[in-house]
């Protein structure tokens, strides 16, 4: 009787640590998810693409944050991180190049107009 309280104890206590750790590796497949398709996509953002990808990245950290990580699991993460962040740098720095190179006409056409030449 002991035997078998005993193994099924051990049972539950190993499906609760197995879980417990894919759980906490899903947070971070979702991290690397994110990073891809910033990588892959954000070159093609719009503004209500970067809103969403923003409220995405909070919610992924809330998620990172709730499983304590090894150091390895850890510089890993933030290196995910470190990604998605240049990725989102790069993705607006097209934009904002976009939309001044737009002005930039916009105020050579004015220019243009005004002086006739």
């Amino acid at each position: 009787m002991k035997i078998k309280l005993f193994i099924a104890v051990s049972l539950i206590g190993m499906c609760m640590l197995m879980s417990s750790c894919s759980t906490k590796r899903h947070a971070i497949n979702q991290l690397e998810k994110f990073s891809y398709e910033l990588r892959d996509n954000s070159a093609y953002y719009n503004y209500q693409d970067w809103q969403l990808a923003a409220d995405q990245f909070l919610r992924i950290r809330q998620n990172i944050s709730r499983y304590d990580y090894t150091v390895e699991e850890r510089r890993y993460i933030g290196e995910l991180e470190g990604n998605c962040a240049g990725y989102m740098a790069d993705g607006l720095k097209t934009k904002v190049n976009s939309v001044g190179a737009e002005l930039k006409g916009i105020l050579e056409g004015i220019i243009r107009s005004v002086t006739g030449k």
